[in-house]
């Protein structure tokens, strides 16, 4: 009997994960793409055309986050409320609209509205995303889900920086600039593909035909199981969520993470663009997106082997705390490199470090969350996080104008990663003076 619920459960993951993840992936690719796209056109032309400086473009670049933490938390609980294929679906479509938009941005006050708008558009997908899938596998199968998932994210990059330097490449284009036939290029996949998962998705296990009948009953067993021993032991409901400790512990950590990840991925291509003056290296702008694209793909394998490590040993605290740290060394140390080789080493072990933390900090809030309580908490742990998405880029071009070097905001990205570092390391050790079966559940299952 044994033999059998353990095919039945293997065969239910193995469709889960190809069916949904390399769908949902492919959505979370678009959008991380879209909201980042403004770091590649920056230096390839918008700075110049729209006589950006510094912080404004930083402040472009980051003003996107007022409007997505404005709506997070509601459109989370609007996904749990009307379901997941729909919200998400609808989020992508509007998203892809504003997105267009950014091809006839005329002006600073133009490009500041838009990038507000675009920020509403997209909020609550990401936390949306990451609950949809939570809702899919149980526990023990997470952290393996959420990586394989989160895989989109560097890979946005190591495929994304050519292909938007090739689209920037395409100047005349429609009579286009570059940088707008790029803005158009990454928008329009986001309507097509938002459109598709209406019809693509299924809200739960039970709507799902692809299953067969042990495996759709299986899955809704398991987590039926599993919700009902959250809801019991657990953060009940949404209120108590917004006032649970662990879940602001949890949100001090993201915003270090996210910190880090926004200030290398909205000033990356800036730094490499200045590679010319700093070293007198001569780079056109589609070996610009090769150099963009480097650190991004050694990250992705770290994310899927530290993933690995933590779905085999349980996710400890340590897994998000060690990388957070190395993170916190090698970032300012990136730009004391003397060549711009030792510079994209320093860089790319920190976009390990970032990436791997990740997904197995996100496999952390399921553990101890369920039902409107989930929503709520991922979606205010991701809401306090990406405030340091509207806050790394301006501030790293405030002090960049001030100072007339990225190294002293560097330092500050190290500092906020360090201590994301310390509050995970303290989650850890107050998890091990609880009781033993919340332990297990909070955070080292």
């Amino acid at each position: 009997m044994q033999t059998t619920a353990s095919a039945v459960e293997k065969s239910a993951i193995r469709k889960v994960a190809m069916r949904l993840v390399p769908f949902v992936g492919l959505m979370f690719f678009i959008n991380f793409l879209d909201r980042t796209a403004i770091s590649f056109a920056g230096p390839n032309g918008m700075t110049r055309d729209l006589a950006l400086t510094a912080a404004q473009f930083g402040f472009a670049a980051g003003v996107f986050f007022i409007g997505y933490v404005l709506l997070e938390i509601p459109s989370n609980l609007a996904l749990h409320k009307y379901g997941a294929r729909r919200w998400l679906a609808r989020i992508m479509v509007t998203w892809g609209i504003v997105a267009l938009l950014f091809t006839w941005v005329s002006s600073v006050e133009g490009l500041y509205a838009l990038r507000f708008l675009l920020g509403v558009a997209e909020a609550g997908f990401f936390p949306g995303a990451i609950l949809y899938l939570s809702l899919w596998v149980p526990a023990r199968h997470r952290s393996h889900i959420l990586a394989l998932f989160y895989l989109a994210q560097p890979l946005t990059i190591v495929i994304g920086a050519p292909v938007a330097a090739l689209l920037i490449e395409a100047h005349g284009l429609f009579g286009l600039e570059g940088w707008r036939v790029m803005f158009a290029g990454v928008a329009l996949p986001a309507i097509v593909v938002g459109v598709i998962a209406w019809f693509y998705l299924a809200d739960k296990p039970a709507d799902a035909k692809w299953l067969n009948e042990a495996e759709r009953k299986w899955l809704t067993a398991a987590l039926q199981a599993e919700q009902g021993s959250k809801q019991s032991q657990h953060v009940p409901h949404a209120a108590a969520a917004l006032k649970n400790g662990r879940v602001w512990m949890l949100s001090l950590v993201y915003f270090g993470l996210i910190y880090g990840l926004y200030a290398l991925a909205f000033f990356l291509p800036t730094i490499i663009g200045g590679f010319e003056t700093q070293f007198g290296a001569k780079f056109n702008v589609f070996q610009k997106g090769l150099i963009t694209a480097i650190p991004y793909l050694p990250a992705a394998i770290a994310l899927f082997l530290w993933s690995r490590d933590a779905t085999r040993r349980g996710v400890r605290s340590w897994h998000v705390g060690l990388p957070a740290l190395l993170g916190a060394v090698s970032i300012p140390a990136a730009l004391y490199m003397q060549t711009p080789a030792a510079t994209v080493a320093a860089i790319t072990i920190t976009a390990c470090a970032i990436f791997s933390a990740l997904p197995t900090f996100w496999s952390i809030p399921a553990r101890f969350l369920s039902g409107a309580a989930a929503a709520a908490g991922i979606a205010l742990i991701n809401t306090v996080g990406n405030a340091a998405g509207f806050m790394a880029p301006f501030i790293t071009g405030a002090i960049k104008d001030a100072t007339g070097s990225y190294q002293a905001p560097m330092f500050v990205v190290g500092a906020l990663m360090l201590l994301s570092a310390a509050v995970i390391f303290a989650i850890g050790a107050g998890a091990r003076e609880e009781v033993p079966e919340l332990q297990g559940r909070a955070i080292a299952e």
